[in-house]
């Protein structure tokens, strides 16, 4: 059993970097392109953070998936999960919507949705493991700046 805890972790960690992946892939090109013809907002920061910070974050979302899903099976845990999932979906979105469709007043409206569902993914993964919500604090608070930036972006070049 305690071999089947850690292939779990990898299992977690693959489904997390598998959307982190494609997420940069829709990113990647566009970066260098399209993104830098956008004018920057001061709160902007340089295009390196990204990466070294959503690698960090994915990593511990990965763990926090993995300490509710080795929780006693409940529909609680169920739901966190199913919501995890969710939020992971919304989270590529986001990037195909403002780096492939270049619609940043979309992906305001849906970082804000993903906003809500990261809190809500919190708040029933605390119920399970409040470790878990804690390693997804940092996501929430980088989400919520994310959502400020994007509005910056938004406001400066709309039209």
């Amino acid at each position: 059993m305690n071999g089947m805890r850690w292939i779990a972790l990898l299992v977690w960690l693959g489904v997390c970097f598998a959307f982190a992946g494609l997420g940069a892939y829709w990113t990647a090109d566009e970066v260098t392109g399209w993104y830098r013809t956008l004018a920057r907002p001061s709160i902007a920061p340089p295009n390196w953070v990204f990466g070294p910070v959503w690698t960090l974050l994915y990593a511990l979302m990965s763990v926090a998936a993995w300490r509710v899903w080795l929780a006693a099976d409940s529909p609680l845990r169920t739901w966190g999960l199913a919501l995890f999932l969710v939020q992971l979906v919304l989270n590529l979105a986001w990037s195909w919507i403002f780096f492939r469709a270049h619609n940043l007043g979309a992906a305001l409206a849906e970082v804000a949705l993903l906003w809500v569902a990261i809190g809500i993914t919190t708040i029933i993964f605390r119920q399970i493991s409040p470790v878990a919500a804690w390693l997804l604090a940092p996501y929430w608070a980088w989400v919520s700046f994310a959502t400020a930036l994007n509005a910056a972006f938004w406001r400066l070049n709309q039209g």
